[in-house]
């Protein structure tokens, strides 16, 4: 990507969010953050670029917070099941 189209790429969104076109591991993409900046209260933010889940094979996924969203609301959902299929809301 050239300088200009990368400016032209983080103009419209944050620089955090895109994805790169080069191949890269799960522990590469799980050191990326997308967000790391005061909120309005001055608390520190983090977010990570990608979130990391094991699949039910043992294998570690890396989804992207925006491309994958909802396969991380669904793993989120999972977590919240019992061993009996039960939903548990905290």
């Amino acid at each position: 990507m050239s300088n200009e189209q990368e400016k032209e790429t983080h103009r419209s969104v944050n620089p955090g969010d895109v994805i790169a076109d080069e191949q890269q591991t799960v522990e590469e993409k799980a050191q990326q953050v997308a967000v790391d900046s005061p909120d309005i209260t001055g608390d520190q933010i983090e977010v990570p670029t990608y979130f990391v889940v094991e699949e039910p094979d043992g294998e570690e996924k890396a989804l992207h917070h925006v491309k994958d969203a909802e396969e991380i609301s669904d793993a989120i959902r999972q977590a919240r099941v019992d061993e009996e299929g039960n939903r548990q809301w905290w």
